[in-house]
C-alpha cells in the first residue's frame, strides 16, 4: 500500500496547456476517483501517475519519495485499461502469468499468486480459455487479475468499465468496490460516469479542463458543492439552475445578498405552493416507482422533477413546485457557491 502526492502538476502538448498545476494528495487505502467530463484530462493525469506519460512541471511523489524520473516498470504501480490489453493467442493463465514470468519470478510463486487472484476474482474456471472465448466482463476480471498478482502498491483503472452493459457496469462496480475492501489498497480509478464516482469513492476529485474544482467525499461534494460546475456535474439527474432575477419574490426574500443563480434538485421539488415556481409541463416519464416531470417555468427556463412515486400529472398541465429553504444553493456571478 502506498500514499501519493501530486505537487503543481503540469501537463503541456507543443503549446496546448491540457494539466494546469494540479495539487493533490491520495491516502494509503484510499479508494480516490477522478471525475470530468470527456477530454478534461482525468486520463492524462492517470497516465502521468502511473509513468506513461511525462510531466512537464510538478513533482509526483509515491511514499515519500519522488518519481518523476522512475519508469513506468519500477513506479510499483498497477494499471486497468478501458481495452483489456489482453494477449489474444494466450490463455488466462498465460497472461496472469506473463508479467510475473518477464520479472523471472519462481514459478511456485507464480503459481501461488495466480491462484489467490482467481479466487479473489472468481475466474478458476476460465484458466485455460483465451480472451475471445470469455465476456466483457470475464476478460475485465482476467485484465483485474493481472494487476492484482503483480501485488501493486497502487492499481489505477482507466475508465475499466465502459465497455460493459448496463446491468454488467453496475454488478462489476459493487464486486470493485467489494475488492478493494479485501484488498485494502490505494485505488485510483477514472471514469465520466458520476454515478461510479458517488457510489465507489472514498474520495471523488472532480476535474475540469485540466483543473481540480473539488475535492471531497461523495455526500460532501453532493451537499456542498463549491461551484455550478460541481453542482451540475455530481447528482443525477442534474441540478435545475435558475436565474436570480426570474424568481419569485417570496424567493429572492432569503437569498444571500449577492446571488446570481439559484440551484435546486430535482430530488428536493415537490408539489406544493409555499416558496413555490409555477410550471408548465412538457413531458412526464414514469419508471414505475419513480416519476420524472420536465417543464418550464414562467421565465421560459427548464425545470425537472423528480418524484419517488407514480403520477397521474399530464403534459401541458400546470402546478406549483415547491422545496424546503435549506435545499436551496445559491450562487454569485462567478458560478462560485454562496
Amino acid at each position: 500500500m502506498a500514499n501519493l502526492e501530486l505537487i503543481d502538476v503540469k501537463k503541456t502538448y507543443d503549446k496546448l496547456q491540457v494539466i494546469h498545476g494540479i495539487d493533490l494528495e491520495i491516502s494509503d487505502g484510499e479508494f480516490c476517483v477522478l471525475v470530468g467530463p470527456s477530454g478534461c484530462g482525468k486520463s492524462t493525469l492517470l497516465r502521468m501517475i502511473a509513468g506513461l506519460e511525462a510531466i512537464t512541471e510538478g513533482k509526483i511523489v509515491i511514499d515519500g519519495k519522488t518519481v518523476n524520473n522512475i519508469s513506468a516498470a519500477k513506479r510499483g504501480l498497477a494499471m486497468v485499461f478501458q481495452s483489456y490489453a489482453l494477449y489474444p493467442h494466450m490463455s488466462v493463465r498465460q497472461n496472469l502469468a506473463f508479467g510475473l514470468e518477464n520479472l523471472k519470478m519462481k514459478k511456485d510463486e507464480i503459481d501461488e499468486r495466480i491462484m489467490q487472484a482467481v479466487k479473489l476474482l472468481r475466474i478458476e474456471d476460465y484458466l485455460k480459455r483465451k480472451p475471445g472465448q470469455l465476456s466483457g466482463g470475464q476478460r475485465q476480471r482476467v485484465a483485474i487479475g493481472r494487476a492484482i498478482v503483480r501485488e501493486p502498491s497502487i492499481y489505477l483503472f482507466d475508465e475499466p468499465l465502459s465497455n460493459l452493459d448496463a446491468e454488467l457496469r453496475v454488478a462489476t462496480r459493487v464486486e470493485l468496490k467489494a475488492l478493494h475492501e479485501r484488498l485494502g489498497n490505494t485505488m485510483i480509478y477514472v471514469t465520466h460516469d458520476q454515478v461510479e464516482a458517488m457510489t465507489m469513492a472514498d474520495k471523488i476529485v472532480v476535474i475540469n479542463e485540466g483543473i481540480v474544482e473539488q475535492v471531497g467525499s461523495p455526500l460532501n461534494l453532493y451537499n456542498k458543492p463549491a461551484n455550478i460546475f460541481v453542482a451540475g456535474f455530481i447528482g443525477s439527474p442534474r441540478m435545475n439552475f435558475l436565474e436570480f432575477e426570474s424568481l419569485p419574490n417570496d424567493i429572492k426574500s432569503f437569498a444571500p445578498s449577492n446571488s446570481n443563480v439559484f440551484g435546486v434538485r430535482p430530488e428536493h421539488l415537490y408539489i406544493g405552493n409555499e416558496h413555490s415556481l409555477k410550471l408548465k409541463i412538457k413531458n412526464v416519464e414514469q419508471l414505475g416507482s419513480d416519476s420524472y416531470l420536465y417543464g418550464e417555468t414562467v421565465s421560459n427556463q427548464n425545470l425537472s422533477i423528480k418524484l419517488n412515486h407514480q403520477t397521474d400529472i399530464k403534459v401541458n398541465s400546470e402546478i406549483d413546485i415547491s422545496f424546503e429553504k435549506e435545499n436551496a444553493h445559491w450562487f454569485n456571478k462567478d458560478g462560485i457557491s454562496i
